[in-house]
């Protein structure tokens, strides 16, 4: 069995699997290809990334999965990774979000419902929001990073060098430009290939 496991983008907002890969083709595109396509719903109010990492954990059995995330859903995957490497053998941080903290993002999540010490903890991080760069030092999985193109100020490429430079594994994908939006549509097959060509080499 080959699986790949999606992860949606999205930051306390209920973006859903439905929107962020469903309808973009991804998940049709890779079953044929011959993968079996996952796509938990997300935590749509985690108190934290690990919450979140604990309850997608619950998901996976105990086949090898390769997990597949975008935007702020890297950080989830990357936790995940953290978490199960004994199923997680391959990581695609598709458009990975820059971790801007500021004044700006912090009323939005506040906006939105979350607490104080909420937003601290979702803001929190490195090159990565939830995740220290000691963590991604120490991340032996093979991962796979597709930049953002054209890049923007919440997925800047000096995330995607940095990733590449800490992740003792880490490989650039080709970049496309980011899920779900009309322009993605355009690179859908390019982004299938390089996603399932990453894949194939780790299941």
């Amino acid at each position: 069995m080959r699986t790949v496991l999606l992860i949606a983008g999205g930051l306390w907002n209920g973006v859903d699997a439905e929107h962020y890969w469903h309808r973009p083709g991804v998940s049709h595109g890779l079953r044929r290809r011959g993968f079996d396509v996952l796509a938990p719903e997300r935590v749509t109010h985690p108190a934290d990334w690990q919450a979140e990492a604990d309850w997608l954990a619950e998901r996976l059995t105990a086949e090898p999965v390769v997990v597949v995330a975008g935007s702020e859903g890297c950080s989830a995957a990357t936790r995940l990774a953290l978490a199960r490497p004994d199923v997680v053998v391959g990581l695609v941080l598709a458009w990975p979000a820059t971790p801007v903290d500021d004044e700006p993002t912090r009323r939005l999540l506040a906006g939105r419902g979350a607490p104080a010490e909420t937003v601290d903890a979702l803001l929190s991080g490195e090159t990565l929001r939830g995740v220290s760069d000691e963590e991604l030092r120490g991340l032996e999985v093979p991962v796979g990073v597709v930049p953002a193109e054209p890049p923007d100020a919440a997925h800047r490429r000096a995330t995607v060098d940095a990733l590449l430079e800490r992740l003792p594994n880490a490989v650039e994908l080709p970049g496309c430009p980011q899920a779900p939006g009309g322009e993605f549509g355009i690179q859908l097959e390019t982004f299938l290939d390089a996603v399932a060509g990453f894949a194939e080499r780790r299941l």
